[in-house]
């Protein structure tokens, strides 16, 4: 398993805690950027170098479970908005490129992690806007990328599904939950609705991992289903199914987002059939 992380060190912590309680674990710890592109491509072609190693078998499923939210306004090092950079192209582009090696894979998935915030960016999404450049909200922008996550897993799923592929494209959302996404990454008023009126209702971290560890491996999923927490509005419990909105499951929005996706990553997927 590789565990990709923004910080090497809490990567590393981590490893040591699987290890400790699986000890036959075998857990590689890689720093990829997924904001920038060409980091992305670095990180891709390490599993393409490792394929000829006994100890290194081909991938079987993907988690695109990178975030950030509701920073001030940056641009990634390829001049895209820092959130739809990091949450939404670069899953694209990663996905794209490692699609060949997952087809090899046992039982292979791609489990995109988007939001409850993606139903607020069919309200918002702007098409000739995406760098903020003319009017920039956080959490606009956010619900925004968050809405491109969820229309890009459904749109994978149709163009897997046409193809005849084995992978099978999924998705999830954690809910409401208590990470340091919701306190350190927000700025000005964000904060109070994150770090404090939706405290009492987040749930832990390791609760909130449970709906993507369920599509990265229920045997009874099919693509392009979505699993989130069952309680309340989707904040918190167990991991079920639930709806992604119309809008964002739509084939028109996908085919857009898809086409706009190539185009900014230069990446273009191949759909190879089973081997």
């Amino acid at each position: 398993m590789i565990l990709a992380v923004r910080d090497e060190a809490k990567g590393r912590r981590a490893a040591a805690e699987i290890t400790a309680e699986q000890p036959g674990a075998a857990l590689e710890v890689r720093r990829p950027d997924l904001a920038d592109l060409d980091s992305v491509r670095a990180f891709a072609d390490q599993p393409r170098a490792d394929q000829p190693r006994a100890d290194h078998p081909r991938p079987d499923v993907l988690v695109d479970n990178a975030g950030v939210m509701a920073p001030p306004r940056s641009l990634s090092a390829q001049g895209h908005e820092l959130q739809f950079a990091c949450n939404h192209l670069g899953h694209f582009a990663l996905t794209g490129l490692l699609l060949d090696l997952l087809t090899g894979g046992d039982d292979p998935r791609v489990v995109t992690v988007s939001s409850t915030n993606h139903r607020q960016g069919r309200l918002c999404f702007d098409f000739d806007d995406l760098s903020g450049e003319r009017a920039y909200s956080p959490m606009r922008f956010y619900h925004q990328s968050k809405f491109a996550d969820a229309g890009f897993g459904r749109e994978l799923h149709r163009r897997l599904t046409a193809a005849g592929s084995p992978v099978r494209s999924l998705l999830a959302h954690p809910g409401c939950t208590s990470t340091d996404l919701r306190t350190s990454a927000p700025v000005g008023m964000v904060k109070v609705p994150f770090g404090h009126i939706l405290a009492p209702l987040a749930q832990s971290p390791e609760q909130g991992a449970l709906p993507q560890l369920y599509a990265a491996t229920a045997p009874d999923l099919k693509g392009g289903e979505f699993i989130g927490p069952g309680g309340f509005a989707e904040l918190r419990g167990g991991p079920t199914r639930v709806r992604s909105s119309a809008a964002a499951a739509g084939p028109r929005t996908g085919r857009r987002l898809w086409e706009l996706s190539e185009r900014l990553t230069d990446v273009r997927f191949l759909f190879p059939a089973a081997f």
